[in-house]
């Protein structure tokens, strides 16, 4: 399987990385020479170019592709390069900024597979993302990793704050929340998280109960 992932900064460096370390073919699309040549460097394929052009996207293979990551630092740029991987048929994820308002995220979350956060949720979790498909075969893909269901008590330590500000590291991250007796969703970047609501969360193994005890404050019962 090949991925496209557009920019070599830190997240999408730290993500082409970790695929490629996983046994996964990767072409990174950077507009920066010297970065190109890092990705190079670390014996990646990698394109010069703007990952917002189809035609750069096609030299760096989309049509073979089986999912592109927009993990620039420019929204616009992954937006488009995202867009063109719908085209193409194929996965796409595409990283926003924290300061993104609600209706320009539900607009992205509308339009691409699914809108990531990687300030927060590491490359780890960026890479999850491109995995994804659904979220049951990110089981299959990594024995690594978990995935569960947590409901929020009263007293537990993140009731009150947005789900945005939650920074689980590399370790684990929340990919749907909701309310009691409701349908669990993509979380906006404005909902808060309130007593009885049920958030989902992909966790590494090896620190399911540590993640637990920090969202919730009791460890996991297994």
């Amino acid at each position: 399987m090949t991925f496209i992932i557009v920019g070599y900064g830190r997240v999408g460096a730290r993500t082409a990385r970790i695929l490629r370390e996983e046994g996964y073919e990767v072409t990174v699309v950077e507009t920066d020479q010297a970065k190109v040549d890092r990705a190079r460097e670390a014996e990646l394929e990698a394109v010069l170019g703007d990952g917002a052009r189809e035609s750069v996207l096609a030299e760096a293979g989309l049509a073979g592709a089986v999912a592109i990551g927009g993990l620039s630092g420019d929204m616009n740029a992954n937006y488009e390069a995202c867009l063109h991987g719908v085209d193409a048929g194929i996965r796409t994820v595409m990283r926003v900024t924290d300061d993104v308002n609600d209706r320009i995220y539900a607009e992205y979350a509308e339009a691409v597979d699914e809108v990531v956060y990687p300030e927060r949720m590491g490359a780890a979790g960026a890479k999850t993302a491109i995995l994804g498909g659904s979220f049951n075969a990110i089981g299959a893909l990594t024995e690594r990793l978990r995935l569960t269901t947590l409901t929020i008590p009263a007293d537990a330590p993140v009731v009150g704050t947005s789900v945005a500000s939650i920074d689980l590291g590399d370790r684990a991250r929340i990919y749907a929340h909701g309310p009691a007796g409701e349908p669990l969703t993509i979380p906006l970047p404005g909902t808060t998280i309130d007593p009885d609501d049920r958030i989902a969360l992909v966790v590494d193994r090896g620190a399911v109960d540590a993640v637990t005890t920090e969202l919730i404050g009791t460890q996991a019962s297994g």
